[in-house]
């Protein structure tokens, strides 16, 4: 049985690492290629340089590359913009990560080995390399969410996130009856 995966890139103003990171990640959907149907998809928000446009270039060259493009709306709603997209390509499996290249594509393997054990398997970054305004906001974030729910997480915005799809539907019902909140899931 094929298990089709879309792996889920949010990009803003990339036009400076896009090239690297197609190549960076583009093997990872050629060995989970779902027999051709599982796709990597760049999802441009609204960048104001050609991030898009070196996309489209790209596919041209790898086959299973698609790149989106949408207004500007953030982080959050570009990274639900790629699930909801994945979800209504009927993929069994969305990997989501950031553009920047901070995550490791050769650390995909073993999260994939766990797609059966857990609908979810989510990383965490050890060594950040964000500015002191993102730390910080980091560590807020991370002192709210223990102080109101008890939960005492290392990264409260990892962007390594292997899903089934099945619960991806599950949790995008919630968001889209909630107060207007996008953003990401949080599965504990």
């Amino acid at each position: 049985m094929s298990e089709e995966m879309y792996i889920i890139i949010p990009a803003y103003n990339e036009a400076a690492n896009i090239a690297r990171l197609i190549k960076d990640w583009y093997p990872v959907i050629e060995r989970h290629s779902g027999d051709g149907h599982s796709r990597l998809v760049i999802i441009n928000d609204g960048s104001k340089d050609n991030t898009y446009e070196l996309i489209k270039e790209a596919e041209k060259q790898y086959p299973l590359l698609e790149g989106l493009t949408k207004a500007n709306g953030g982080h959050g709603s570009a990274v639900l913009y790629g699930y909801r997209y994945a979800i209504k390509n009927n993929a069994d499996y969305v990997f989501q990560t950031d553009s920047d290249n901070q995550t490791n594509p050769a650390e995909f393997e073993q999260f994939w080995q766990l797609r059966k054990k857990y609908d979810a398997v989510i990383g965490n970054r050890v060594h950040r390399q964000d500015g002191i305004q993102r730390i910080m906001v980091e560590k807020t974030l991370l002192m709210i969410l223990r102080f109101y729910y008890g939960v005492k997480i290392p990264d409260s915005n990892a962007p390594y996130r292997l899903m089934k799809v099945e619960l991806l539907k599950l949790e995008s019902m919630k968001t889209d009856r909630s107060l207007g909140i996008t953003g990401h899931i949080l599965i504990n």
